[in-house]
């Protein structure tokens, strides 16, 4: 199924692949800004962004905004990260045109109402007490905090209280105006639709926001340090993250440690951390790594939870295993079971289409282009155990991990 492009004079890009055999068409705008784009006195105002593109516009009004798409069997949603907002929907194809449109006003009209933003401030309160009670989320922040420090990356998405506190009608318009560039800013759409309908359906309203391009540019990170942390928090088991900085978007070996990362702490069931973790020793119910690349750097970690007193026990497991994979090379057979097993989790996540069209917008953001999913499959096909033991002994070496520990008060 082939992938349809076209850009407009003011810069704005439509990613368009059909799908035939679905009866849903899922769509959004993605912009290349996000919580590091924010100042310090900014913090969290990407993300309360978000929250008031559905609070009203010129010609709507919350309700009419909720209402459109829902009461139609469709899903509108948006969410924030560090470098990205989203603003999508999912309709019945014969609807299209209407989510279309809705996204397009939320998107380039809204009005942050006074009255909502004051609203909308306790909703995000709430949000960061509730997560503030979820250890599994705040050890996450923590970390990113300590990784990295004095650095945007390391800033919570949703702010602190006070800056949340402070926001009006006014520093939502600055904070748009000076980083919007319509030149990183797309409309995906997947789904069953041609393009050309895509095309009639949003091109002229999309023509008329005017050319806007910013002088902003990220800051980049450059300034790690390891650190070692336990703190006491009221929890039931002795919760531990891991992390370090790693590859970069634009890296040619981020799609090797994305590998690599899936044999030690993967989704699957068989990753090595699972099996030795929970299956050897029942040490923990879950645990995984993950590995993030942002547009000048990256993350990878481990998370886990055990019994305090098997802590001490489950670090020194969690280390063997980092330190197996640098000092052995994966056997033929060990190799080529990886390989078939990320390739196979990458054709499955192609299903999901409404994650497909995020991330085409995504990728044509990042790199200007798509690449075909053969294309990926292989290069992890190439990927030679070599490679993989070389960017072993750099990403997991033990003196270079950040190590945050929460205990039972």
């Amino acid at each position: 199924m082939q992938l349809s492009c076209k850009e407009l004079p003011n810069g704005i890009r439509i990613i368009h692949q059909e799908i035939p055999h679905t009866r849903m068409v899922h769509c959004g705008f993605i912009l290349n800004i996000g919580s590091r784009d924010e100042s310090p006195e900014q913090e969290g105002l990407a993300h309360f962004w978000e929250h008031m593109a559905f609070k009203g516009t010129q010609k709507r009004k919350t309700f009419h905004i909720i209402n459109r798409l829902e009461s139609l069997g469709g899903e509108l949603n948006a969410y924030t990260t560090k470098e990205k907002v989203c603003f999508y929907a999912s309709v019945l194809k014969d609807h299209y045109g209407k989510a279309a449109e809705l996204l397009y006003d939320i998107t380039f009209h809204s009005t942050f109402p006074e009255k909502q933003i004051e609203r909308e401030r306790q909703v995000i309160l709430e949000e960061m007490a509730m997560y503030r009670d979820s250890p599994d989320d705040a050890i996450q922040d923590e970390l990113d905090e300590l990784v990295f420090e004095h650095h945007a990356l390391g800033r919570n998405i949703l702010g602190t209280e006070e800056t949340v506190s402070n926001f009006h009608h006014h520093d939502f318009i600055d904070f748009i105006s000076s980083r919007l560039d319509t030149s990183q800013l797309v409309f995906s759409v997947v789904g069953n639709i041609s393009f050309e309908k895509v095309i009639r359906q949003i091109e002229g309203a999309l023509r008329e926001i005017p050319t806007k391009r910013t002088l902003y540019t990220r800051s980049g990170f450059q300034t790690y340090q390891p650190k070692h942390k336990t703190v006491k928090r009221e929890v039931t088991q002795s919760l531990c993250a891991i992390g370090r900085p790693a590859y970069s978007l634009h890296d040619p070996n981020r799609y090797k440690l994305f590998l690599l990362n899936n044999i030690l702490g993967g989704p699957s069931m068989n990753s090595r951390l699972n099996l030795s973790l929970r299956e050897n020793y029942g040490y923990v119910y879950s645990v995984e790594s993950t590995y993030q690349p942002f547009s000048d750097t990256g993350f990878f970690g481990i998370n886990f939870g055990t019994e305090e007193k098997t802590l001490k026990k489950s670090l020194t497991i969690v280390h063997r295993e980092l330190e197996k994979l640098r000092a052995n090379k994966l056997g033929s057979l060990q190799l080529h079971t990886a390989k078939v097993q990320a390739i196979g989790q990458m054709a499955m996540a192609e299903e999901n289409y409404a994650g497909l069209m995020l991330v085409y917008g995504k990728s044509i953001l990042d790199h200007g282009k798509v690449d075909p999913l053969d294309l990926i499959f292989d290069q992890i096909r190439s990927t030679t155990a070599a490679e993989l033991q070389d960017i072993a002994q750099e990403i997991f070496q033990a003196d270079q991990l950040t190590q945050l520990i929460y205990t039972p008060a």
